[in-house]
């Protein structure tokens, strides 16, 4: 009788974990992430969209957001970070037409075409130096706990990159603010200054115009960048008077001479993520993409896309 029992048991629970093992399975197979990926990109010149594969994509971005004098290390970086960047996207839009637009609200991405008429004579040396860090770098991405980071990044800090939640309003644990030394001698744009005529400054603002120009401060970054302030009494945000004015960046200052209007700024960009130019000053004191890479953004890990 007991032997019955147990085959019974066993009739039912064999089954059982064969179920659960396959569903098990199957659901870790459909978590991982194969090369063969298509990106789906808004070209927004003609509004149509546009299927890429995920490595060829990587070239056009990386071609169009970091210089190709730089360093091959910090291209690799730039490699990496730019793919995490639309993995991330290509998941959070799934349900959408399109994953990224060719612009910077997303990445800028230049097709084959666009570069060879913009490099001309150089265009073979350029693509293959391009493609060569790229194809160092295939399928490799950056991941925190267990999902592909978000890995932002921008030109040039103001010598510290930010806390996420100081300019984007959401914290995230690998988008910490981390100091960057490098900036300062190699970036071109480190500094900048502007000048407007008093009306051309309150007419891009959207302000009444007047005679002197009253600057208060309420809030800024551990890092010095304008977080919130009032001109004359309107309330703005360091991003909305740096977006307005065309500034660099909200690491600002406001100098007023009678009817002329200087405003310096230090850094180009949002400051979140990888510095570009940080990336490029530590490749040219030697150290390597995934250095550049863990340094700037705090706990990844890199990993691999999986060979379908």
């Amino acid at each position: 009788m007991k032997k019955i029992i147990f085959l019974s048991l066993l009739f039912i629970v064999i089954p059982f974990f064969i179920v659960f093992f396959f569903f098990h399975e199957q659901k870790k197979e459909e978590e991982k992430l194969y090369d063969n990926i298509i990106v789906k990109v808004k070209r927004e010149a003609t509004n149509k969209i546009e299927e890429v594969k995920l490595e060829d994509y990587i070239v056009g971005v990386v071609a169009g957001e970091m210089p190709i004098l730089f360093h091959s290390e910090a291209l690799k970086a730039q490699s990496v970070a730019a793919r995490s960047y639309v993995l991330k996207r290509i998941i959070n839009n799934k349900n959408k037409l399109y994953d990224v637009v060719d612009t910077v609200l997303n990445q800028v991405y230049l097709d084959n075409e666009y570069l060879k008429k913009s490099w001309g004579k150089n265009y073979n040396h350029n693509i293959l130096k391009i493609q060569n860090a790229v194809f160092m770098t295939k399928g490799e991405y950056l991941e925190y706990n267990g999902e592909i980071a978000d890995a932002l990044y921008f030109s040039t800090s103001n010598g510290f990159t930010e806390n996420s939640e100081e300019v984007f309003s959401f914290e995230v644990p690998y988008l910490r603010s981390v100091e960057s030394v490098w900036d300062a001698n190699a970036s071109p744009v480190f500094n900048d200054v502007k000048n407007y005529t008093l009306t051309e400054f309150y007419n891009n603002l959207g302000i009444k115009e007047q005679s002197k120009i009253k600057i208060e401060i309420i809030k800024k970054s551990n890092t010095g960048r304008i977080l919130e302030l009032k001109i004359n009494n309107n309330k703005m945000t360091g991003s909305e008077v740096a977006s307005k004015l065309k500034l660099r960046s909200n690491h600002f200052e406001i100098k007023q001479k009678a009817k002329e209007v200087t405003i310096k700024t230090t850094g180009y960009g949002h400051g979140v993520g990888m510095s570009q130019y940080g990336a490029e000053g530590m490749a040219s004191e030697g150290y390597k993409y995934d250095e550049s890479l863990k340094y700037y953004y705090q706990g990844v890990e890199i990993k691999k896309l999986i060979s379908s």
